[in-house]
């Protein structure tokens, strides 16, 4: 009576025929490195957003420039 490795040892070399020889596959490893960079940039875009919310930004106006005399949309003209 065979044991359960023999079989199994004896059934391998054929699996192993059909596998491509040329073929490159990424695996597991590649899969949990793809994983990390994603965790990564998740991680990274969260705390750009929390630090994008933290930016209280009012534009100053333009030095010399004046607020009623020929500012764009006003429709006053300028002599």
């Amino acid at each position: 009576m065979m044991s359960a490795t023999a079989s199994l040892a004896a059934t391998l070399p054929l699996a192993a025929q059909d596998l491509d020889q040329n073929k490159v596959t990424p695996g597991v490893l590649g899969f949990i490195v793809f994983a990390l960079i994603g965790g990564a940039v998740w991680l990274l875009m969260k705390s750009m957003n929390k630090h994008m919310k933290r930016v209280d930004f009012e534009e100053a106006p333009e030095p010399g420039a004046s607020a009623d005399v020929g500012a764009p949309g006003t429709g006053k003209a300028t002599a």
